[in-house]
């Protein structure tokens, strides 16, 4: 079995404190954290999932994927089957006509590995309904390639079809059996499929954090590993592993964070720290910082959160590294703080909304546990909302008649003093290709606050593929109601974007 060994983390020279400390940051940031997992010396010293995460959840990787494509690609490269500086041209041929442009030709398979593409934008967002794979061939291209760095996503997404094109399988399976299988990679990880079958390379990959941290120590140690079957093997190319997470490309002109502005190597990041990142959207952060012997990986949601990821890279630099010494004096008698550590560990959970400065709670003006409301017409199609109110678990239901005048409904379960768990499906979901969830819907847990006496406010932590966050503020008038809606997810729920007005039903 391949499994890290683990050890309290004054024994690995980290004090106890500056993690707790770290995690206290966090919390006061409001950052809505999944996962810590912290490494040094190669010894795990903490693992902790925010409750209703676990161990074995799995979590939508986002940008991560990337990083798993680039490694595929090295091992085609390393089989003979593919040149880095070939043409991507060169294997989708079913795409090419006489009127491609020449940037498009001149696009080598390294240049796309350092988001060197002449594209500066993903393609298939053009129209997500066209071959996702022929959009990167279509699309016109705004600049020479081999020059500017531009986040091409659409870049790792067809590296991933040239992939599974070339070696018949999904391309998590091809990587499962040249290395994950040494790692005991989750069994049940998978990647998400864009609507032509092509595994999602560039955002799809479900795995747990800890899949992720054990592919990021493969990466720091140049590939090569005691496996789960005791022998020590190469799993991965070292001259390409050095390659990736070095500096690259220049990203100053459009990181949008200053820890997202050091550079790029080969779809992995670059940090101020001199190390590297495994980097998914949304704080989804496998983080290698050398010089600390330091390897740290995070699952979060901060979509909709300004500057949300560099909080996260903030707690670390500034919070955490301080309370590295090696000093073993300075750590022995840190058996106290490392049972505060564990206390607030054991609590630590997808927390309920909380009032904005620190306002006290308002007592609500609604005084009845159960309201229909009437809506005007809109474009979701809703006819009615029905509201039910208890400390233990409220309920939102979003009605809606068919043209056959057959009702169905949506509804968003949540509490008060603690978060509800549900499951949605949303519209646009149900005629997608999808992956696991499509036919169970999407898990989230939901917790609501009064704002106002008359504003309440409701927050549904999406949990699965869809990772992101429905928001709903309901304004309660003398009779009628008025509800604002704001979706925070990449590519569903657009039907909880927007207005709904609706007067009381007596």
């Amino acid at each position: 079995m391949f499994a890290f060994n683990t050890t309290l983390p004054e024994e690995a020279g980290i004090k106890s404190s500056s993690i707790r400390d770290l995690l206290l940051y966090l919390d006061k940031k409001e950052i809505p954290m999944h996962s810590l997992l912290i490494m040094r010396k190669d010894k795990l010293v903490f693992e902790k999932y925010y409750a209703p995460y676990k161990k074995d959840t799995l979590h939508r990787m986002f940008s991560i994927s990337k990083s798993f494509t680039a490694m595929a690609i090295s091992l085609l490269a390393d089989e003979g089957k593919i040149s880095l500086d070939d043409s991507i041209t060169k294997y989708f041929p079913e795409y090419i006509t006489a009127d491609t442009h020449h940037w498009i030709k001149e696009t080598t398979i390294r240049n796309m590995l350092m988001m060197r593409t002449c594209h500066a934008s993903t393609t298939y967002k053009v129209d997500m309904k066209s071959d996702w794979v022929e959009s990167f061939f279509t699309v016109a291209p705004t600049h020479k390639p081999g020059t500017v760095f531009h986040y091409d996503t659409s870049a790792a997404h067809v590296m991933c079809a040239l992939v599974e094109k070339l070696t018949d399988k999904p391309m998590l399976e091809y990587l499962r059996e040249k290395f994950l299988c040494y790692l005991d990679f989750s069994e049940n990880s998978y990647m998400v499929k864009d609507p032509f079958g092509v595994s999602i390379g560039g955002s799809g990959l479900m795995a747990t954090p800890m899949d992720i941290l054990k592919v990021l120590y493969v990466l720091d140690k140049k590939g090569t590993v005691v496996c789960n079957d005791g022998e020590k093997r190469t799993l991965l190319n070292p001259q390409f592993i050095e390659l990736a997470t070095s500096n690259l490309s220049d990203s100053i002109m459009t990181g949008p964070l200053p820890s997202e502005s050091v550079g790029y190597g080969m779809q992995i990041w670059q940090n101020e720290m001199g190390g590297f990142v495994m980097y998914g959207m949304g704080g989804q952060l496998a983080i290698s910082l050398p010089e600390q012997e330091l390897l740290i990986m995070t699952t979060a949601d901060t979509q909709g959160i300004a500057g949300g990821n560099q909080v996260i890279y903030d707690g670390i630099y500034n919070i955490l590294l301080p309370g590295i010494c090696d000093d073993i004096k300075e750590v022995t008698d840190g058996k106290r703080d490392y049972d505060e550590l564990m206390k607030l560990s054991e609590s630590l959970k997808v927390e309920l909304p909380k009032i904005p400065n620190g306002r006290p709670n308002p007592t609500p003006c609604i005084t009845s546990k159960h309201l229909e409301y009437d809506l005007d017409n809109n474009r979701q199609g809703y006819t009615k909302l029905v509201l039910d109110l208890s400390e233990d678990a409220s309920s939102l239901k979003l009605l809606s008649d068919d043209k056959s005048g057959d009702s169905s409904f949506t509804e968003i379960k949540f509490g008060f003093q603690n978060m509800v768990e549900g499951d949605i499906i949303p519209s646009d979901m149900k005629a997608s290709l999808c992956g696991p969830e499509q036919n169970e819907g999407t898990h989230f847990a939901a917790g609501a606050i009064w704002l106002r006496e008359n504003v309440l406010y409701i927050r549904v932590h999406l949990i699965g593929e869809c990772v992101g966050s429905l928001r709903f503020e309901l304004y309660f008038g003398d009779g009628d109601i008025t509800v604002f809606m704001r979706k925070i997810e990449e590519t569903y729920f657009r039907e909880f974007d927007g207005h709904l007005y609706g007067t009381l039903r007596i």
